[in-house]
């Protein structure tokens, strides 16, 4: 049965790597479910929805930096535990809030706080750990693997936690908690095979800024990095769609569910191709393309007043972005020298989180001021500008032929 397995699937460390990215990402998906019905509910405002994000970005330029350095000096394995620890404890919260009825916002607010500062601390270990327990030549594999697990739990996620959440509230936090919990025993007994890193010197300014110089110098990271920034930043809609489940197509939470899931369902598609058929030229070019697709989708969903074509329209933009996203992790992971890799990480983060939290802050205030429709219509279409500008802003990115033959630039 093993043997049937995909070869980075064999590696121990991976596998126990993959369930708890697996189990992390099922549980974070239920939960947000639940947290966007939620505080909709409290005053049926978007605006809160966007609050909502910005309070889950805002500790992110504080932490990103100095978490990037720790995950360059300790096991990265601990550091991701205790994210794993804290984001087991916001659960216990949320179970607590929901118990207590729900009925104001600013419990929300303070706990999305907490989530960004959880983000914060086990993303840069989280993203570096792939290359220090596969070898080279099984890295292209483990990336989509990686996306993969965290597609599945999104498929799954939010539609079992629709569910959940609407035969009892409290329960999904119970189930979120318990998967956390998986999630730390399978992270504790990772082995990494990587040690020199741990010989950083101690924390300094010069160290502290070491990733953000790299990526400033290195056309490729920066073109593919702020690439993601922007798209997602003006084209993203997730943060909108307890309103369109509730006022444009009542749907409720069940409905939810699957329109959360709906990109995941794309994005397991392209991640099984990516596994059996990774990109094998043109990478640069298939970015910039798969991101106006991207663009493209979100203004059919804005459009849309059919259920089934908002799904279909949400399964498309996960496909495309999954694309996207694969192509950026491995440009990362290639284009970084290993002692960089948790600060380069952390600059990735600040901008990805930039893209999804100030997002979803960006959307709840141009519904507010003009509406949920022309808002999530006007940024597919500066999506798609914005891969335009790109084209001709980074030719070096646009020039990028195979993954595989990226190298670290190196220091000066």
């Amino acid at each position: 049965m093993r043997r049937r397995l995909p070869e980075a699937l064999q590696q121990r460390d991976f596998s126990l790597f993959w369930i708890a990215i697996l189990a992390t990402g099922f549980a974070a998906q239920m939960m947000a479910v639940a947290i966007g019905w939620q505080v909709y509910a409290i005053r049926e405002n978007p605006l809160d929805l966007g609050l909502i994000g910005l309070a889950e970005f805002l500790p992110l330029p504080l932490l990103a930096l100095p978490a990037g350095h720790m995950a360059d000096r300790l096991p990265r394995r601990l550091v991701f535990a205790a994210a794993i620890v804290l984001d087991g404890l916001i659960a216990g919260g949320l179970l607590l809030v929901t118990l207590a009825g729900a009925s104001s916002l600013w419990p929300f607010l303070l706990l999305a706080l907490a989530a960004g500062s959880a983000a914060a601390l086990g993303w840069p270990a989280a993203r570096s750990m792939p290359p220090t327990l596969v070898s080279a030549d099984l890295l292209a594999s483990a990336m989509a693997l990686r996306g993969i697990a965290f597609q599945s739990a999104t498929i799954v996620g939010p539609a079992v936690g629709g569910l959940i959440f609407a035969a009892q509230a409290e329960l999904v936090y119970v189930v979120a908690a318990a998967l956390f919990v998986v999630a730390l025993v399978c992270v504790l007994p990772v082995t990494e095979r990587t040690q020199e890193r741990l010989l950083e010197p101690a924390m300094s300014r010069d160290a502290l800024f070491a990733g953000a110089r790299f990526v400033r110098r290195t056309p490729v990271l920066l073109g593919a990095i702020t690439l993601d920034l922007f798209a997602v930043l003006f084209g993203g809609a997730m943060a909108l769609l307890p309103l369109f489940a509730k006022s444009i197509l009542d749907v409720g939470p069940v409905g939810l569910g699957v329109l959360r899931s709906s990109p995941a369902v794309g994005a397991l598609a392209a991640g099984i191709l990516l596994a059996q058929r990774p990109i094998r030229g043109n990478a640069g070019r298939t970015l910039l393309i798969v991101v106006a697709i991207f663009g493209a989708a979100t203004i059919v969903f804005g459009l849309s007043r059919s259920f089934w074509l908002s799904v279909a329209a949400l399964a498309v933009a996960g496909f495309a972005d999954m694309f996207s996203m694969n192509i950026r992790s491995m440009t990362v992971a290639l284009a970084t020298p290993d002692e960089l890799r948790g600060r380069v990480n952390a600059v990735e983060m600040v901008f990805i989180s930039g893209s999804n939290e100030l997002g979803a802050f960006e959307s709840g205030v141009a519904a507010a001021l003009i509406g949920a429709v022309p808002a999530v219509v006007l940024g597919g279409v500066a999506t798609i500008g914005i891969a335009l500008i790109w084209w001709r802003l980074f030719p070096d990115l646009r020039r990028v032929d195979r993954l595989e033959l990226l190298r670290p630039a190196s220091e000066p």
